[in-house]
C-alpha cells in the first residue's frame, strides 16, 4: 500500500507563469497536477521548488476560434520559476498554515508572424513576484489509508516584473492580481488518486496599457476561472503515472478606459500525460505534457512543465 507520505511526494502549491497571452496575465495552467490537495510531503519546514516550463505554439486564435490570417504564427517561450514554501508546525484544529513566494523569469520570448511586425515582439527578464498564504487541512482517513485531502490559498501578485507596453509578450503584467484557489485530492483506491485545483482570477488596472488597445489612460483584463485536473496511479512506491489537464475561461470582458470591450474573452483547455518520481527522501521530480485544444483569443499549442522539489 502507498503511504500518504510517499504518495504526496509531488505536492506543489502554486504556479503563476507571467507570460502574457492576449489580455489575461499568465496563471497556473497545468503547473500543479498530481496529489495537489495533499499536505507537503515531508511535513513542516522549508521547501524549494524549481519549475521549468516550455510553451510552443504554431497557431494564434482569434475571437471566432479560428487562426489569424498571418504568414507565420510561431510562439516559443521558456519560463523558469523559483518557489520558496514554508509549511508551519503550528496547528489550529485540523488546519496547518503556510506561506509561499514565487518569482518567474522569462528566459526566452520569441514570436514570429512572418511579417517582422515589431508590435508582436517579446522581451525577457524577471516577472511579477507573488506572495501566498494557505491553510492545509489534515487528510480525512479511512481504514486502509487517506480518503481525501484539501487546501485553500490566496495568492497576490505584485507588478514588479519587466514590462513594455509596445511588446506583445512581457515578463510582467503591470497590474496587481488576486488569485484564490481550492485544491482537492481524493483517493479512489490506495494507489489511484484524482486531484483538482479550482481558481478564480481578479485583475487590477494597468495604467500603462498595451499600445494595441489604443487606450487613453488604462486597461483592465477580465476576470477568469481556471481549473487544473489530474489522475495518477502509483505503479511503485516511487513512481506514479497519469493523465493531467487544465481549463481556462474568461468570464468578464476586458475594460479599456473603464468601458467593456466585447469579443476579447479567452478560452482554452488541454490534456496530456505525466509522471511523478521520488528521487530520495527529500527530493522528487514531476513532468507534465499538455496539448491545447479549442483556444479562443489565445495562442494554441503545447506546454511542457518539469518540476524539481527539495525539502530542507
Amino acid at each position: 500500500m502507498i503511504t500518504l507520505k510517499k504518495a504526496c511526494s509531488c505536492v506543489l502549491l502554486t504556479l503563476p507563469i507571467t507570460a502574457m497571452a492576449y489580455d489575461l496575465p499568465g496563471v497556473n495552467l497545468g503547473g500543479t497536477s498530481f496529489y495537489d490537495g495533499a499536505p507537503a510531503p515531508q511535513g513542516p519546514g522549508w521547501y524549494l521548488v524549481e519549475y521549468l516550463q516550455s510553451i510552443t505554439a504554431d497557431t494564434l486564435k482569434g475571437g471566432d476560434g479560428k487562426a489569424l490570417s498571418l504568414p507565420k504564427q510561431d510562439l516559443d517561450l521558456f519560463v523558469p520559476l523559483t518557489q520558496i514554501l514554508y509549511a508551519s508546525d503550528e496547528k489550529t484544529g485540523n488546519m496547518t498554515p503556510g506561506y509561499t513566494v514565487l518569482l518567474p523569469w522569462m528566459a526566452k520570448a520569441d514570436i514570429d508572424d512572418g511579417l517582422n511586425n515589431a508590435a508582436l515582439s517579446g522581451q525577457t527578464g524577471l516577472g511579477d513576484i507573488t506572495f501566498g498564504a494557505f491553510l492545509q487541512f489534515d487528510p480525512v482517513m479511512r481504514e486502509n489509508g487517506p480518503r481525501y485531502s484539501q487546501r485553500i490559498e490566496v495568492d497576490v501578485t505584485i507588478p514588479t516584473g519587466e514590462y513594455d507596453a509596445s511588446k506583445a509578450i512581457n515578463p510582467g503584467s503591470n497590474a496587481w492580481n488576486i488569485n484564490p484557489y481550492y485544491a482537492l485530492t481524493y483517493w479512489l483506491s490506495p494507489r489511484w488518486t484524482a486531484s483538482t485545483r479550482v481558481a478564480y482570477l481578479w485583475n487590477g488596472k494597468n495604467d500603462d496599457p498595451s499600445t494595441a488597445l489604443n487606450a487613453k489612460s488604462d486597461s483592465q483584463a477580465g476576470q477568469a476561472i481556471h481549473i487544473n485536473f489530474a489522475s495518477a496511479y502509483a505503479v511503485t512506491d516511487k513512481l506514479s503515472l497519469g493523465l493531467n489537464g487544465y481549463w481556462l475561461n474568461q468570464i468578464t470582458d476586458t475594460k479599456v478606459d473603464g468601458k467593456s470591450v466585447t469579443g476579447r474573452r479567452e478560452k482554452v483547455w488541454a490534456v496530456g500525460p505525466g509522471f511523478v518520481y521520488q528521487l530520495g527522501k527529500d527530493d522528487s521530480v514531476i513532468a507534465n505534457m499538455y496539448f491545447e485544444q479549442d483556444a479562443v483569443n489565445r495562442a494554441e499549442g503545447n506546454r511542457f512543465v518539469l518540476r524539481f522539489n527539495h525539502h530542507f
